[in-house]
C-alpha cells in the first residue's frame, strides 16, 4: 500500500474535530489483520489526544469523525448514542429500483464468522431509509440513511429489497465487469478480466450534528477514484 499523509484527507477542521474521507481498503481501527496502517495510528501521528469517534469497514470509504481532544470525543460518543448524528452513504447496487423513502426495519443477529444476518428473534433493532438518486441500465445511485448503527447494516439490508451492492458478494452482490456494460469491449490477453471495483460500492458521504455550542456542523467527502470511475461507467450504459 502506498504511504498515506493523513492530513491530505482532511475535508473539514474546526477548533474541536478533523473530518477526513477515508480511502477505501484501509481500517479504521487496528484489526485482526495485523495492518501496520490504519487510520487510527495516523491521526494519532498528528497529535496522540485525537480519537476516532465512529468506525467504517474497511472497504467503505468516506467521511469519518476525528475528536480533537476528550470534552469533543465524550461529546460525539453522546450524540451517536442518542441518535443525534445524520449519516448518509451512497451505493451503488445491482437492479433498477425506485425507492422512494423505502423504510427498513429489520433486526440483525452478528454471527461468529464475521457477517450477520436478520434475525427477528436474537437480532438487534436496526433501521435504514433509502432514496434512489440516479437509476442506470442495471444498476441503480441510492442514498441511505442509517437510524441506527449495526454491523453491516446497510449492505444486508439492502440485500433485503434485492438491490445487493455492487460487488458485496457477502450479501449477494454482483462482481462488475466492464464487458458486460460496453458491448465491444473484448479482454484480451490469458490473465482472467480484472473487475470494475475492487471492494463493495458502498461510500460515507455525509455527516451532521451539533457541535459543542449547538452550532450544526456538517461535511461531505468526495467519491474516491474506484467509486467514482464505476459511477461513470454505469451512468454511461443508459
Amino acid at each position: 500500500m502506498a504511504k498515506i499523509n493523513i492530513e491530505n484527507l482532511i475535508v473539514k477542521e474546526t477548533d474541536n474535530y478533523l473530518f477526513i474521507n477515508k480511502p477505501p481498503l484501509i481500517s479504521s481501527l487496528d484489526d485482526r489483520a495485523g495492518e501496520n496502517v490504519n487510520i487510527l495510528r495516523l491521526v494519532k501521528q498528528i497529535n496522540d489526544d485525537f480519537q476516532l469517534c465512529h468506525r467504517l469497514d474497511r472497504e467503505t470509504s468516506g467521511i469519518l469523525l476525528i475528536a480533537k481532544h476528550p470534552e469533543a470525543y465524550r461529546h460525539a460518543a453522546m450524540s451517536f448514542e442518542h441518535r443525534k448524528v445524520n449519516k448518509i452513504y451512497h451505493a451503488i447496487v445491482d437492479g433498477i429500483h425506485d425507492f422512494n423513502i423505502m423504510h427498513v426495519n429489520l433486526p440483525i443477529l452478528p454471527l461468529p464468522i464475521g457477517i450477520v444476518k436478520i434475525d427477528k428473534t436474537n437480532g438487534k433493532q436496526a433501521e435504514t431509509f433509502f432514496k434512489t438518486l440516479e437509476v442506470f441500465k442495471k444498476h441503480t445511485l441510492v442514498e441511505c440513511r442509517p437510524i441506527t448503527g449495526r454491523m453491516h447494516q446497510i449492505r444486508i439490508h439492502l440485500a433485503t429489497l434485492n438491490a445487493s451492492i455492487v460487488a458485496d458478494e457477502q450479501y449477494g452482490g454482483k462482481i462488475p465487469y466492464l464487458s458486460e456494460i460496453k458491448k465491444k469491449y473484448k479482454h484480451s490477453g490469458e490473465d482472467e478480466e480484472p473487475a470494475m471495483i475492487k471492494r463493495f460500492a458502498l461510500h460515507a458521504h455525509t455527516i451532521a450534528f451539533e457541535d459543542l455550542n449547538g452550532e450544526l456542523l456538517q461535511a461531505e467527502a468526495p467519491y474516491p477514484k474506484d467509486f467514482e470511475v464505476l459511477y461513470k461507467l454505469v451512468a454511461k450504459n443508459v
